[in-house]
């Protein structure tokens, strides 16, 4: 049995993806194919698995400890490599654009936070992106608040017309516009 169709019966069993890689490793499989065999058996698209499991290989994959194929998998869950892609329509494309743009006007960004932002950006999240930015303020002295807090404006505006727009972005807008206003 390919080990990407194993993955898919334990992914489809429930498991998650963290667990699927964890029993493909315990059963002697090798990190890289039991990763790889996941993000196939997720339908992340071959090249796009193989270079995120690049990005990690060195650090998780080439000379793993004994017994920490469960703490391997959360890893990789964690860093986005099982992340599923979603296809972004126009106007999603659109305000990842004014997020980018809010996230160039910061003036500097935790590189734990900016992870977390593209992970949301590749799977779809755009209302967590948003609140995330929101809750955030540009830095005193080298961020820029007027493109800040006008790029998600205009984001919000847009999630607000999707169908079916969570109730808390008109909330977080109402917020952009205020400190929209006073910059």
């Amino acid at each position: 049995m390919q080990l990407s169709t194993l993955a898919r019966h334990t992914l489809s069993r429930g498991a998650t993806p963290a667990a699927t890689y964890a029993l493909l490793a315990r059963l002697g499989h090798q990190p890289f194919p039991c990763a790889e065999a996941v993000c196939l058996a997720l339908d992340i698209p071959p090249a796009e698995a193989v270079r995120r499991l690049a990005e990690c290989h060195d650090a998780l994959l080439a000379d793993p400890r004994p017994d920490s194929e469960a703490d391997t998998g959360e890893v990789l869950e964690a860093l986005g490599v099982f992340d599923v892609p979603k296809r972004l329509t126009p106007t999603e494309r659109t305000v990842v654009a004014h997020f980018l743009t809010a996230m160039d006007a910061m003036g500097g960004i935790r590189p734990g936070h900016q992870h977390g932002l593209q992970r949301w950006f590749t799977t779809g999240n755009l209302t967590a992106a948003y609140f995330s930015l929101v809750s955030t303020t540009p830095l005193p002295r080298t961020g820029d608040p007027a493109t800040y807090w006008t790029a998600l404006t205009t984001a919000g505006e847009l999630l607000t017309a999707t169908p079916s727009p969570d109730p808390r972005i008109r909330y977080a807008l109402t917020h952009c516009r205020t400190q929209a206003a006073r910059t």
